[in-house]
């Protein structure tokens, strides 16, 4: 297991730099730059602002200067938000994404994997078509519609629940974009559930224990649902990754203060070292969780544990 653990990050150290030289030289490569703006500044004055950020320097210089910044675990300046560094608005925004990341990603294995084993366990039956139906609508409906659909149906016609104007720490504020979040992949749980339950029930050791005499619910709790989580384990990887970082829809519906607008703000003002900074922290957060994922896989099978 160890093993694993240290090949994986050991691996993820060039990776990580690969993605970092990507971002890096993609974005030098965009047309325009930080400082640039419809009222153009004296030439003195440019000169002057571009070299306090060290951008009058050859780009193989900038380059090396911000790995050295990077492996002291420094993200650099915002060129978008004066003195204030891409370490300190990382730190305010990702907070609040892994807040409603890890409340949707428990709404959606809770209420996913349920709906898919009591579908399984109904297999043809019309609760199983009714769920399944259910699936469907919600892998379909995209988040920019579900979003704004309950902001109508909760904020504005029954006057329930706020509508944005984020205040940390008050739940009635992280109930709809956690449901905005979690409903698609409620649909994929149950789906990816009811196919692995159904496949592991009809396994050799499964007809061993119903010709016993266990119930079907002692089979499905006792037997069924540790293999059956096999598939789910290796979707989960990216798909927390995914829910952790956050939506931008949902961030930007709800006035979610998430590092999600911070990206997309920054890209569009030329704010390399934030837009550098949030796509570090995504690609560190996919490799993470798809370790995880593999530690988990490795619980649920002995035969991939015995062989790490």
């Amino acid at each position: 297991m160890w093993s694993l653990i240290v090949r994986r990050l050991l691996s993820a150290i060039p990776t990580m730099l690969l993605v970092v030289t990507i971002a890096f030289f993609l974005l030098h490569a965009a047309p325009g730059g930080p400082f640039d703006s419809e009222r153009r500044l004296l030439p003195a004055i440019q000169h002057s602002i571009e070299a306090e950020y060290h951008l009058d320097e050859p780009l193989w210089r900038q380059y090396f200067r911000y790995l050295g910044g990077l492996a002291h675990g420094d993200l650099g300046p915002s060129y978008q938000y004066r003195n204030t560094s891409v370490n300190e608005i990382i730190a305010q925004g990702l907070p609040v994404d892994l807040g409603v990341g890890l409340a949707a990603l428990g709404l959606a294995l809770l209420v996913g994997a349920a709906l898919g084993v009591t579908a399984a366990l109904q297999h043809d039956g019309a609760l199983d078509h009714v769920l399944m139906g259910f699936a469907v609508l919600g892998i379909s409906a995209p988040v920019f519609v579900v979003a704004p659909l309950l902001v109508l149906i909760f904020s504005v016609t029954l006057h329930w629940l706020p509508a944005g104007d984020w205040v940390a720490g008050s739940p009635a504020h992280w109930i709809m974009p956690t449901i905005s979040l979690a409903l698609p992949y409620i649909a994929y749980v149950a789906r990816l559930m009811r196919a692995s339950t159904l496949e592991t029930l009809n396994s050799p050791f499964i007809r061993t224990a119903r010709a016993k005499g266990l119930s079907a619910g002692a089979l499905a709790l006792r037997h069924a649902l540790r293999p059956s989580l096999l598939p789910l384990i290796s979707f989960l990887g990216p798909a927390v990754a995914g829910l952790i970082t956050g939506s931008i829809v949902v961030e930007e519906v709800f006035g979610l203060p998430g590092i999600g607008r911070y990206f997309i703000t920054g890209a569009f003002n030329r704010d390399y070292t934030l837009v550098i900074g949030v796509t570090i922290v995504y690609g560190a957060a996919i490799i993470v969780f798809n370790l995880l994922a593999d530690l988990g896989y490795a619980w649920a099978d002995p035969r991939v544990r015995s062989r790490t």
